[in-house]
């Protein structure tokens, strides 16, 4: 377990400002307890100060994880995030999206989302922002990239993509979970 490189470090904020704008800063400078960010064998963990402080009493080669795994970096040095990190994603996301019942078994089967499923949007969301994917009774059931703008949505055809899928909670059911731990 080791602390992020400088460059890792504006990778991993940069993808994050994606979803969360400013908010990012929340995320280290919180009011119950201050929190880090470490890496373990490519896969970036959000964890508090003092549980990371405990933490280094193990063997690093006994330590698997360590707080909440947010993502990890591919070989090509870009950052991926993982559903792990639709808790905090949801808590500071910019732009919302919620969808209607009939598309939302679609998002979760790793689909995109179409103009039809489509119920409410954040007014004011650019192209290719991230979102976090709601269903209408709040509860937040992925995150993916807006492929059109707000205003371009109202003259969309019903089967144009609005959103593109990029996690989704189904993943721990459809067997994806090897790559996430």
């Amino acid at each position: 377990m080791r602390p992020l490189t400088e460059e890792e470090t504006k990778t991993l904020f940069q993808k994050l400002a994606e979803y969360m704008g400013r908010s990012v800063e929340r995320l280290i400078n919180r009011s119950d307890e201050r929190h880090c960010f470490r890496l373990i064998k490519d896969r970036v963990y959000y964890i508090s100060e003092s549980v990371m402080k405990t933490s280094t009493s193990i063997n690093k080669d006994n330590l698997l994880h360590c707080g909440t795994c947010l993502g990890k970096f591919t070989k090509s040095g870009k950052f991926r995030l993982h559903i792990t990190a639709l808790d905090y994603l949801s808590q500071y996301s910019k732009y919302k999206v919620w969808l209607k019942p009939s598309a939302e078994m679609s998002f979760l089967y790793g689909n995109n989302v179409l103009k039809s499923g489509l119920a409410r949007i954040t007014e004011s969301t650019p192209q290719y922002a991230g979102v976090v994917v709601y269903n209408l009774a709040d509860i937040p059931l992925g995150f993916g990239v807006i492929a059109q703008t707000t205003e371009t949505c109202k003259e969309l055809d019903p089967t144009a993509n609005v959103v593109l899928h990029q996690a989704d909670v189904g993943e721990f059911l459809r067997g994806l979970e090897e790559d996430m731990f």
